[in-house]
């Protein structure tokens, strides 16, 4: 990934796509994409966050540091331990983006994020990892990501931002559901409607 390959774990093509989209869509600019995954949550009242994670294949692109190089077990597989790059993704704002088969068409979800350094250190966690407050608000981020049928694979994007993911919906016809700082529930429910409504028609036109 870091040399700009879309890459999807588990076989998941459209994933790939999208890792390949925001390699190409932030190309020069600060900041990195790479392949992501809702790990654990940390659900302290009032600062909940989201630590991303992806077995061995979260993207150094994300971080300005040097990785660390580590061998630990993989506990799967069957295999030789694995050597893997541990790292925090830098602090920044990003946008994690899925993109889902709704059968008569495509749906891309983005959610606009702010990425944190770690709340305490994570010494007995072998993986390279991001760790996000998304906005507005985690319960209304996780309530409308549900309602939008957000995919389980993701993209993390610290380059390209979520104006380059709507220029990309415009060129690939592709529905773009956005949740940011102005999402409301009923706002985003709302639009979900509509949305379906609006597509349906368009296909009779």
């Amino acid at each position: 990934m870091s040399k700009g390959y879309g890459f999807g774990a588990e076989g998941d093509w459209k994933t790939a796509v999208l890792v390949r989209a925001a390699k190409v869509m932030g190309e020069g600019l600060p900041g990195g994409a790479s392949l992501m995954e809702d790990y654990t949550y940390d659900l302290t009242p009032g600062s909940e966050k989201i630590l991303g994670a992806h077995m061995l294949e979260i993207c150094p692109s994300l971080t300005t540091s040097t990785p660390r190089v580590e061998i630990h077990p993989l506990g799967i597989g069957g295999k030789e331990d694995p050597v893997r790059m541990v790292f925090d993704a830098d602090p920044g704002v990003g946008v994690v983006v899925s993109l889902a088969d709704m059968r008569d068409r495509f749906r891309l979800t983005a959610n606009v994020v702010d990425v944190v350094p770690p709340s305490a250190p994570l010494p007995h966690l072998p993986v390279a990892r991001a760790v996000w407050e998304p906005r507005p608000d985690f319960a209304t981020s996780a309530e409308a990501w549900l309602t939008a049928g957000g995919a389980h694979h993701t993209v993390l994007s610290t380059a390209a931002g979520v104006e380059a993911f709507e220029v990309f919906a415009d060129i690939a016809g592709t529905e773009l559901l956005v949740i940011d700082e102005s999402t409301t529930r009923r706002g985003f429910r709302d639009q979900v409607r509509w949305n379906q409504v609006y597509y349906r028609l368009a296909q009779g036109l």
